[in-house]
């Protein structure tokens, strides 16, 4: 077992616990370098969906895990990010100015929201953020001109100093460009948990009367929760766009505004590791089923019958057995596992015991 301990304040919020920790971290990167060079393309370009996912995850995470603000319309943002750099880069825009330029816009649309929903708790803050993802959705079949309606757009190929990126032609460079914001994004959300801004986040989700008897002025953190939340969520749905290569309104439906916070859910509520979680369970899932449709059709010798609604039932029976099992997610799981060899034979079940207990205040909302 290691035992951490900290004799200064720095000490607390450093970046790694320790050294054994940024190294496991390095290996993972590394091995995250080479995947390209030891898979088919095909496993590449999944590789690079789970990381727009993790992406997105992470957006969804700082606003719902880390603030505790539950959102049911982030497709809005994811939609506004993608449209917004396809419709930049075909104005003659750079994608390194218009890349951040769909993001900011992003985060801008949800300040916006953010300022009468500051208000709102639970289910009525998520009916008004699933109303924007409505009214989103229609705004982009309204604005034919611009979005091209319901016909959609193609996304242009991405060029950085002369060098394409594109999924299917360069899809290893594009793999690349998509893990250095994914790491990025990363470490941004990692130095803001660090930072004073994330234990404000962490007070305001944990309980808003003790948050705002200690200082925090709960609107303005609500509302840069809202705003780093959707500009990270608007750099997923850019690179999303470039991903899917086509896209139109019914690639943001609410559907996918509701799995993606399953998502975060099944992954594990409030941590970075979450999202990537998530996001691996959302990229498998279609991959594993087409894989057992493929052996199924390979042993019975009949041909594979596509089962429409398969993917979301299966996901619905996952996110149900971890809300029954085991709340804290497939990050909270890892814990307990790892908490039960560094403590062996110590380890007592009632450690992780789920606190049914509320504060007054938080039971009265």
């Amino acid at each position: 077992m290691r035992t951490v301990f900290k004799t200064s304040y720095d000490a607390d919020i450093r970046l790694f616990r320790h050294g054994a920790q940024a190294f496991w971290y390095a290996v993972l990167l590394a091995s995250a370098l080479i995947l390209p060079f030891a898979v088919s393309s095909f496993l590449v370009g999944e590789a690079t969906g789970v990381l727009i996912w993790a992406i997105a995850g992470m957006g969804l995470m700082i606003l719902t895990g880390q603030t505790g603000l539950v959102s049911l319309g982030h497709t809005a943002f994811l939609a506004v990010g993608c449209y917004a750099n396809a419709i930049l880069q075909m104005q003659g825009v750079p994608f390194l100015i218009a890349f951040p330029l769909a993001a900011l816009l992003s985060g801008l649309l949800g300040v916006a929201v953010a300022i009468p929903a500051l208000r709102m708790h639970g289910i009525y803050l998520a009916i008004a953020t699933l109303a924007m993802a409505v009214l989103v959705e229609d705004l982009i079949v309204i604005a034919e001109p611009l979005t091209g309606g319901v016909s959609g757009l193609s996304a242009p190929t991405i060029s950085i100093f002369g060098v394409s990126f594109d999924r299917y032609g360069s899809p290893i460079a594009f793999y690349y460009l998509v893990l250095v914001v994914a790491v990025l994004v990363t470490l941004a959300y990692r130095n803001i948990l660090r930072a004073p801004l994330g234990r404000a986040f962490a007070a305001v989700r944990d309980s808003e009367i003790s948050a705002q008897a200690t200082g925090i002025n709960l609107a303005r953190t609500k509302a840069i929760a809202f705003a780093i939340s959707c500009t990270i969520t608007g750099l997923a749905g850019a690179l999303l766009g470039h991903f899917a290569g086509a896209f139109n309104h019914e690639t943001f439906n609410i559907v996918l505004a509701i799995q993606l916070l399953l998502m975060i859910v099944v992954g594990g509520l409030g941590s970075i590791h979450g999202a990537y979680f998530g996001a691996i369970i959302v990229g498998l899932i279609p991959l594993g089923l087409a894989f057992l449709r493929d052996f199924v059709s390979q042993v019975t010798g009949a041909s594979s019958v596509a089962i429409p609604g398969l993917e979301s039932g299966i996901f619905g029976a996952i996110l149900v057995a971890f809300i029954l099992f085991e709340p804290m997610g497939i990050y909270g799981r890892w814990l307990k596992i790892r908490t039960y060899f560094q403590l062996f034979p110590f380890y007592r079940r009632d450690m992780f015991r789920r606190q049914k207990a509320y504060l007054k205040t938080e039971r009265m909302r």
